[in-house]
C-alpha cells in the first residue's frame, strides 16, 4: 500500500508540475500589452545625460523634403487634397510611375547651408531631417535599396549627408526621419498586414533586408545623430518595434527615440504629441508638438495657409510654458527651395528670440495655469460629454530656477497682475532692456502688481523677467 501511494504521489506531482510549465509557457507566449504611460519614458541617469540637450534646445526644424515634392500636390492637373506627402497613397498613383518621379528630381537650388543658416537664424537648434518617408524613396546614399536619390535621380548627390556637415558647423544638432514601418515600394512592409515568413507579406523579411540596414546606415554614416525620429507604427508588435530601439542603442548610446517608434511597446526618451496638437495645459514628462508652418508638411503648392511670426512664437512659447519641445516644419520645393514666406518669417522670430531666447531655451513649464485657459462652465463637447475647455492667448509664463518669464502677448498698461507667485519677486525688468530697468513691484503676500509702460516695447510678445527669492516669502 506505501508503495501504491507513493506511486500515486509521484503522478500528481508530475501532473502539477507539467501543468505548472505549461502555464509559465502559455503566460509567456502571450502578447504584452503597451506599456503604461508612466512606464514608458526611459527614467535613469543616461537618459537624463543624453536628453539634456533636447531639453534646452526646445525649438526644432522639420524638414520633409522628397519625390512627393515633385508633385506639389497636384495629379494629372488636378489637386490632391491633404498632406502633400501622401499623394501617391491618395491620388493611388501607380509604383512605376512614382518611380519615374525620380528621374524629373533634379534640386539644382538646394544648399544645405542657406538651410542650416536659416534654421540658425530662426533660432532653432536642431534639424529633424526625413530620411526616407512612407513612398519608401530614401533620400541619402543608400546602399541597402537602390531607389534612393543618389541611385535613381539625375542630381547624384546626398543632401542628408551634406546637411550633417553643414549643421557640424553651426553647433545645430542633425537629426533623422525614419518610416520604420509604412514603405509603399515594399509589398512586404507595414506590420498590418504581415503573414509571416515565406508569405507574400513577411514584414520580418522587409526588416531584416530594408528598414534594418537602412538604420544602421544612417546611424553609422552621418556623425552622431541627436536623435531618430520614428513614425506611423500601428500594427507593430513588441518583438518588431524593439530591434529598432536596440539597433539605435546599441550604435549611438547618445542618440534620442521618439514614441512613434511603437504603439507603446517600447521605452523611448520623449513623447512626440499628435501632428498640430498642443496640449490645453501642462503635460508631463518629455514631450513635444510637430507642426507645420502652414497645413501640410511636404510640399503643397495650394496650401497658402502660412502661419504669421507672432503665431509662430506663441505656439513655441505656449508648448513650453507646457513643459515641450516645438518641432516646426518646413516643406522645401522639388528644385531645393524653402518657400516664401517661410525664410521671411522664421527670421522674425529669430529676431524675436535672439532677445528674449532666455525665457525659452532650458525653460521649464509655468507655476501656475490659469493663464492657459478654463472648462467652460455650460459647454459640453458632443463627443465626450466633457466641459469644451476655453483656451485664453493674451500671457504665457516660462521658468527657470529663480526666475519667472511673464510673455505678454496682450498688453496689459497700465498694470499686470499676478496671483500666486512663490516667494519674494525681488526685481523685475523687461528682458530685452539691456540696462535691467527696474519695474515698479507691489507684492501682497502671493499676489504681485507690475507697473508697466503705456504701449508694449514688442510688437510680437513683450517679455517681463521675475526674479524671485522662493526661500523668502513676504
Amino acid at each position: 500500500m506505501n508503495s501504491a501511494i507513493q506511486s500515486i504521489s509521484c503522478l500528481l506531482a508530475s501532473l502539477s508540475l507539467a501543468a505548472s510549465a505549461l502555464a509559465q509557457t502559455n503566460v509567456q507566449t502571450q502578447p504584452p500589452g503597451p506599456l503604461p504611460a508612466a512606464e514608458l519614458l526611459e527614467n535613469n541617469p543616461a537618459h537624463d545625460a543624453r536628453i539634456a540637450w533636447w531639453r534646452e534646445a526646445k525649438f526644432g526644424m522639420f524638414i520633409h523634403w522628397g519625390l512627393y515634392s515633385t508633385l506639389a500636390g497636384e495629379w494629372q492637373g488636378k489637386e490632391i487634397p491633404g498632406n502633400a506627402e501622401w499623394i501617391m497613397a491618395k491620388a493611388k498613383i501607380p509604383m512605376p510611375e512614382y518611380e519615374n518621379l525620380a528621374g524629373e528630381f533634379n534640386p539644382v537650388k538646394f544648399d544645405a547651408e542657406e538651410w542650416v543658416r536659416l534654421a540658425k537664424d530662426a533660432g532653432m537648434k536642431y534639424v529633424v531631417f526625413v530620411a526616407k518617408h512612407h513612398d519608401g524613396f530614401a533620400m541619402y546614399d543608400s546602399k541597402a535599396d537602390d531607389f534612393n536619390i543618389v541611385s535613381r535621380t539625375p542630381w547624384k548627390r546626398d543632401p542628408a549627408k551634406e546637411l550633417a556637415e553643414a549643421c557640424a558647423r553651426h553647433q545645430i544638432k542633425f537629426c533623422v526621419y525614419y518610416s520604420h514601418n509604412l514603405d509603399w515600394h515594399e509589398p512586404n512592409a507595414t506590420a498590418s498586414r504581415d503573414k509571416g515568413p515565406g508569405s507574400d507579406c513577411d514584414f520580418g523579411k522587409y526588416m531584416h533586408d530594408k528598414a534594418l540596414p537602412q538604420l544602421r546606415e544612417l546611424l553609422t554614416g552621418y556623425g552622431p545623430l541627436g536623435l531618430v525620429w520614428f513614425d506611423m507604427a500601428g500594427g507593430m508588435t513588441r518583438e518588431q518595434s524593439q530591434p529598432f530601439a536596440d539597433l539605435v542603442r546599441s550604435l549611438q548610446p547618445d542618440c534620442l527615440i521618439n514614441s512613434r517608434v511603437s504603439k507603446g511597446f517600447v521605452k523611448c526618451d520623449y513623447l512626440t504629441k499628435g501632428d498640430h496638437s498642443i496640449p490645453t495645459q501642462h503635460s508631463l514628462g518629455d514631450w513635444e508638438t510637430p507642426d507645420t508652418m502652414n497645413e501640410t508638411w511636404g510640399c503643397q503648392k495650394f496650401d497658402k495657409n502660412w502661419k504669421s511670426p507672432d503665431q509662430v512664437v506663441f505656439n513655441l512659447v505656449d508648448v513650453v510654458s507646457k513643459g515641450g519641445n516645438y518641432l516646426l516644419n518646413v516643406g522645401p520645393t522639388a528644385e531645393g527651395v524653402i518657400p516664401a514666406p517661410c525664410p521671411e518669417y522664421l527670421r522674425a522670430v529669430g529676431s524675436w528670440l535672439k532677445a528674449n531666447g532666455e525665457a525659452v531655451y532650458g525653460c521649464g513649464q509655468s507655476p501656475f495655469g490659469g493663464e492657459m485657459g478654463a472648462e467652460s462652465p455650460t459647454e459640453k463637447d458632443p463627443k465626450t460629454g466633457k466641459p469644451v475647455f476655453i483656451a485664453a492667448k493674451d500671457w504665457r509664463c516660462t521658468a527657470k530656477p529663480g526666475r519667472l518669464y511673464l510673455h505678454l502677448f496682450k498688453w496689459p498698461a497700465p498694470s499686470f497682475e499676478l496671483a500666486g507667485v512663490n516667494g519674494k519677486v525681488r526685481k523685475a525688468y523687461l528682458l530685452d532692456d539691456a540696462n535691467r530697468t527696474p519695474i515698479e513691484v507691489r507684492q501682497t503676500g502671493d499676489n504681485v502688481s507690475l507697473s508697466l509702460p503705456e504701449k508694449s516695447p514688442d510688437s510680437i510678445a513683450t517679455v517681463v523677467c521675475l526674479e524671485v527669492d522662493e526661500a523668502d516669502r513676504p
